[in-house]
């Protein structure tokens, strides 16, 4: 049987950690990022659960080395698009592909 650790949060936050999941390497989200997070009200308690459970058993898929599960603020996700050369075959491709017919038809439109 799993025992619980309470967890002293407001009604829209959870209020059981597994004990299982209760380890110094968890502290900081437990402990800090939990606290201040809200749950959509439509959540039951076991839904809530579910969701932290899950989120700490995968946090690997949710944190990197440098940043530690939780440590997102709002929703700031940094990502570092590489259009160096040689571009990937999508980014050489013309806006709009068409055949040189079609492009004449185009430009007489456009004009």
């Amino acid at each position: 049987m799993r025992q619980n650790v309470g967890l002293s949060n407001n009604k829209n936050q959870i209020t059981v950690i597994k004990k299982e999941q209760k380890k110094p390497e968890n502290d900081f989200f437990i402990g800090d990022q939990l606290k201040e997070a809200e749950f959509n009200q439509e959540l039951t308690e076991k839904m809530k659960e579910k969701l932290i459970y899950l989120s700490l058993k995968y946090k690997d898929a949710f944190e990197t080395h440098k940043e530690t599960l939780g440590t997102i603020i709002g929703h700031e996700v940094y990502i570092i698009l590489n259009v160096e050369k040689p571009y990937p075959p999508l980014l050489r491709r013309p806006d709009y592909p068409a055949s040189p017919r079609a492009r004449e038809a185009l430009e007489v439109h456009i004009k």
